[in-house]
């Protein structure tokens, strides 16, 4: 739609007489046809829908605005002052028209546009009715094999641990493991080093073995490694030798995979005796290697 590009009357006229100093003539009349021009103006419905009419509005008070500008009677400036207020009225009143015609053209196509929107809310309502009973459906055969599978999976899970469990009990009773208050005590006896020294003999290692293999199996365990001989030889070479020894149980364990910072030694020497030492069946048992083993990461307590 073409628009036009006015120049309010009022505005024509001060510009006509800025250069001169006598005062314009106007009247009551032609004020108001020109705040009603400028109100019609400033409504951009009225330009938009009704601008022809507007159009004939600004032309009629150009009229107007040139008698007053001429200094023609007053009653011809009221005249046309008349003209241009019907005019603007008339252009207002159509803008009106028009706009009223198109909200009623609008509100119809929102009425189409809303019957649509709900017949096909109701077809998506019952697709969406069939996908969901569809969907649990599937979660529902999903869920019962991922039950099944779960229960499968537990099952052979507790078979495996207790087979784990039992291996690993099996193999405490092959080293003779004794429950203390202290932990699980696995004692080496010294026919598993060579007479005097700290060095383990092949049957030693082959013990190692099976103690790291144990060890192995408990990642939380701590791990305390006690030497101890029996009362022959000076004090000094008796403690100097079982600290020896287990330190040399240690780096065995070490060498086997055992972690080193899981894994201490100690030396006694002589003292915490089982045996009386009175002969040399009580002296052997009393020359050995004990090693302690925490379960769940708790601390070794010391020796009473």
């Amino acid at each position: 739609m073409k628009k036009f590009i006015l120049l309010p009357a009022a505005f024509a006229v001060s510009v006509m007489f800025a250069a001169c100093s006598s005062t314009p003539t106007t009247t009551s009349q032609l004020d108001q046809a020109r705040g009603d021009f400028q109100a019609a103006q400033s409504n951009p419905s009225v330009a938009a829908n009704a601008p022809l009419e507007f159009k004939a509005a600004a032309d009629a008070l150009d009229r107007a605005n040139a008698a007053a500008a001429k200094r023609e009677s007053l009653d011809e400036i009221d005249k046309l002052a008349y003209i241009a207020k019907q005019k603007v009225a008339t252009a207002q009143e159509a803008a009106k028209a028009k706009q009223a015609e198109g909200e009623v053209a609008n509100a119809a196509r929102q009425r189409d546009e809303i019957r649509l929107q709900a017949r096909t809310a109701e077809a998506n309502q019952a697709r969406n009715a069939a996908d969901r009973a569809k969907t649990q459906a599937e979660q529902a055969k999903a869920d019962a094999d991922a039950a099944r599978a779960q229960a499968d999976a537990a099952a052979g899970s507790a078979r495996e641990e207790q087979a784990k469990n039992a291996a690993l009990q099996q193999q405490l009773a092959d080293l003779q493991a004794k429950q203390t208050e202290r932990g699980l005590i696995i004692t080496l006896n010294d026919v598993l080093f060579n007479v005097d020294r700290a060095e383990l003999s092949p049957e030693g290692m082959r013990t190692a073995q099976k103690l790291a293999d144990v060890l192995m199996q408990e990642p939380q365990s701590v791990v305390l490694v006690e030497g101890f001989t029996d009362s022959t030889g000076t004090s000094a070479h008796n403690l100097d030798l079982s600290q020896r020894r287990a330190e040399s149980v240690r780096n065995a364990l070490i060498g086997l995979g055992v972690p080193a910072a899981k894994i201490a030694s100690r030396g006694y020497g002589e003292a915490y005796p089982v045996a009386s030492n009175s002969d040399a069946g009580s002296r052997q048992l009393n020359r050995r290697v004990e090693i302690v083993l925490s379960q769940n990461g708790a601390p070794i307590a010391n020796r009473r």
